[in-house]
């Protein structure tokens, strides 16, 4: 069934972006300098389907760095728990066995005097 959903999304996705590549073929001067229009220090000549491609991979890197940044603070809180929680756990087994042997070594006499009262 994921297969099936990942191809309905994907070959649409394609179709569209082969669309858009072939109808967008016409070169683009992409200029990283603000301050000169006419003869700008820094400029590309590109067809214009790379450049919409390069900003849609940019925006999903600059996405995904931000969702991780937001993820470290949960992975830090579920690591600091585990850490906890194996902690206890050993000191409830600790606490468990040392029950155990105390009432393994307690004489059957100060057994039945205990549950009495």
């Amino acid at each position: 069934m994921r297969k099936f959903l990942r191809w309905l999304i994907l070959v649409p996705l394609t179709i569209v972006l082969v669309l858009l590549a072939v109808a967008n073929r016409a070169p683009v001067t992409l200029s990283l300098d603000p301050f000169s229009r006419e003869t700008p220090a820094f400029a590309f000549t590109l067809p214009l389907f790379v450049a919409l491609f390069a900003a849609i991979v940019v925006g999903v890197v600059i996405g995904g760095v931000a969702a991780g940044i937001g993820r470290m603070r949960w992975r830090y809180r579920a690591r600091k728990a585990e850490r906890e929680a194996e902690k206890l756990s050993a000191e409830n087994d600790a606490f468990f066995q040392a029950t155990a042997t105390r009432s393994q070594q307690a004489d059957p006499a100060s057994r039945e005097i205990a549950l009495r009262q």
